[in-house]
């Protein structure tokens, strides 16, 4: 059974249509593969819609949060996209990122980068527009060469030249937000250095007796030594284990199903949620 827990559609800063993405889901062999886009369930219902049978469907978010300065990102799994207070922290989440983005912008302008926010709009569509689509400007200017090359202080990481602050969580806040809508939480990528500042260990302590379910460990993000010291702090602190692609399509480079996670840490993600639950592939109703 091969399960990919993190993956992101062009509802958010990925480049697979929700409907796509599940095609593209079958086509690598996946049995399970949940839905991530940041901070938006928007491409939920056009998942459901076309889900092939023989996939199964878990309907998440990753969430956006900072403690300390840090930034870090909160898978949720499984919650009621209803519920009031957590859509209503959502929203303005995602409303803020539109001013942030072009803040980056006109940052980057100053910089002496040739780039326009007509540029940012067409790359993000109707997606809720990220650093990544702003990333993929640069590369299309041939300012960076990959989207990664855009997220260095120079550029578009946390305390870059071009970087901008938005509305964000504070992580315990979120995590008490998913359990509130019956979901499941993942603190994603927690040791992925390469992308700026990581939270220290305690911190991770202290989420997880707020209630933080589990920690993603392997994770393309994280060598070999990143990931047994992670499994020997989940084992100490009793969290669940995940492994994902967090594939965004074509912009960055990494397949579906590169990391998986296992059947049994699998089946008490879904034994934990009550907000919502696995949905089964019917065949698709959308080519």
């Amino acid at each position: 059974m091969r399960i990919d827990l993190h993956t992101h559609s062009r509802a958010s800063d990925g480049t697979d249509t929700p409907a796509e993405l599940v095609r593209n889901a079958a086509a690598a062999g996946l049995d399970v593969v949940a839905l991530t886009d940041h901070d938006s369930t928007r491409g939920h219902a056009e998942a459901m819609a076309a889900l092939p049978a023989g996939v199964t469907l878990v309907t998440g978010a990753e969430l956006s949060c900072r403690i300390d300065g840090i930034g870090l990102h909160m898978l949720a799994y499984l919650f009621d996209a209803d519920e009031p207070e957590f859509l209503r922290e959502r929203e303005l989440v995602r409303d803020d990122r539109v001013p942030r983005a072009r803040t980056m912008v006109r940052k980057l302008q100053e910089l002496g980068v040739p780039i326009t926010w007509d540029r940012v709009a067409r790359i993000a569509g109707e997606a809720s527009l990220g650093r990544p689509h702003i990333a993929t400007a640069l590369v299309e200017l041939g300012v960076v060469e990959t989207v990664s090359d855009a997220f260095t202080a120079d550029w578009l990481a946390d305390g870059g030249r071009a970087y901008a602050e938005k509305h964000e969580l504070d992580p315990f806040t979120a995590i008490r937000l998913v359990k509130q809508a019956g979901g499941v939480t993942v603190f994603a990528h927690p040791q992925a250095v390469k992308r700026g500042r990581v939270v220290p260990e305690s911190v991770i302590a202290d989420l997880a007796a707020a209630g933080l379910d589990g920690v993603e460990v392997d994770h393309m993000d994280h060598d070999e030594p990143t990931r047994t010291a992670l499994r020997g702090l989940a084992a100490d602190l009793g969290l669940l284990t995940t492994g994902s692609s967090d594939y965004h399509g074509s912009r960055k480079f990494v397949e579906l199903g590169a990391c998986t996670t296992s059947p049994e840490v699998y089946g008490e993600i879904t034994r934990r949620a009550t907000g919502a639950f696995p949905v089964p592939g019917a065949g698709g109703l959308s080519a």
